[in-house]
């Protein structure tokens, strides 16, 4: 769709979460125990992108130690070591044409697939094998009636990406190379958009996949804010209304996040500063046929969210004002850092790394 520090301990904030996964100790912070181990956004130096202004919105977290991050000025990083230093692999096609880059996906740390978006050519898709050192434009939209929010992937072949509504529904790409080729999806098995209906390119997760073939997509900008899924590959899809409010184009759902093919978060709200965001969580248990909202929702805006790898009910949610996480799969949540970031991935060793604005790029690390 067109459209401040880091904080608290959070020491015997889930202490209510069963027995975790075992785990190699990473580093990451042990969000399923109680006790003083508690955990911290940890901000790392992203030197010429913090003091020029870049805002990262995409977001891929291959590992505790491994990270890229994409934003605005054609920008994308990425990380070997933790965070302590960053390698600076913008595509230079894209720092010469300013392209906002939205979202990102790696499949390790040498192969990413990139997509900016905006209206006709500004919607891009670019992938590198060699750690960014080069890129290939793999696709660049031809319509000028279409504009791409947000790309995923099944596996290291098969991903979609999303453009907003058009001829009244939603268009879907699809790639089944690894992103190097893209082909449009027949849309007859997608229903139609509601007035106003859109995708927002916040965070990269307006789209997401969960195993082999399930994907769902997350709007605003219509009547209700909805979530449409698909159990085979982007072909069909159902829609299904969330709880969280629409009615106005600033409104929807923003993020999803699936842990596995039934159990989902959706997270949202108004994005414009100072509105009052009511009701903006949701989770579903049937792979999104049903929502139900937070018993205790975040209390403003989130645009964010990824389940923790390491306790079956923990989630994270982000947003311009802060980060909460919930310890009962989205019943309620808790704050937990009031730092702004706009995007939120978890990797499967632990590793947690949170963007946003001002270069602003963090990893979620033990306190104490």
């Amino acid at each position: 769709m067109r459209l401040l520090g880091v904080g608290m301990c959070a020491a015997a904030l889930l202490a209510a979460v069963t027995a975790a996964p075992a785990r190699a100790d990473t580093g990451a912070p042990d969000l399923s125990a109680s006790g003083p181990r508690g955990a911290v956004w940890a901000l790392k130096d992203t030197g010429p992108a913090a003091a020029n202004g870049v805002r990262f919105r995409g977001l891929a977290a291959v590992g505790h130690a491994t990270a890229w991050v994409a934003g605005t000025k054609g920008t994308v990083l990425r990380t070997g070591d933790g965070g302590r230093s960053w390698q600076d692999v913008s595509p230079p096609g894209a720092v010469a044409d300013g392209l906002e880059l939205r979202d990102i996906e790696a499949f390790d740390a040498r192969r990413a697939v990139a997509l900016s978006i905006g209206e006709g050519a500004a919607s891009r898709i670019l992938r590198t094998e060699d750690g960014g050192a080069t890129w290939t434009e793999a696709f660049r939209n031809p319509d000028p009636r279409a504009f791409y929010d947000c790309l995923t992937f099944f596996d290291s072949r098969h991903g979609l990406a999303v453009s907003d509504p058009v001829d009244g529904k939603f268009r879907v790409l699809a790639t089944d190379d690894g992103g190097r080729a893209w082909r449009v999806l027949p849309d007859a098995g997608m229903p139609a958009a509601l007035p106003g209906e859109a995708g927002f390119a916040a965070s990269g997760q307006c789209l997401v996949a969960s195993g082999s073939r399930d994907v769902w997509l997350a709007t605003g900008g219509g009547a209700a804010a909805r979530v449409l899924h698909s159990a085979d590959r982007g072909l069909t899809w159902r829609a299904a209304d969330s709880t969280v409010p629409g009615g106005d184009p600033a409104r929807g759902v923003f993020a999803l996040a699936f842990r596995d093919r039934t159990t989902g978060l959706a997270v949202g709200g108004d994005y414009r500063t100072g509105r009052p965001s009511p009701l903006a969580a949701a989770r579903s248990t049937d792979a999104g046929r049903d929502w139900t909202r937070a018993a205790t929702p975040p209390p403003a805006y989130r645009s964010g969210a990824a389940w923790y790898p390491y306790g079956r009910t923990v989630a994270l949610a982000v947003g311009p004002t802060g980060t909460d996480v919930t310890a009962d799969a989205g019943r309620t949540w808790r704050a937990l850092d009031g730092g702004s970031f706009d995007t939120v991935a978890c990797a499967g060793d632990g590793g947690c790394w949170a963007a946003g604005e001002k270069g602003r790029v963090a990893r979620l690390e033990r306190h104490g």
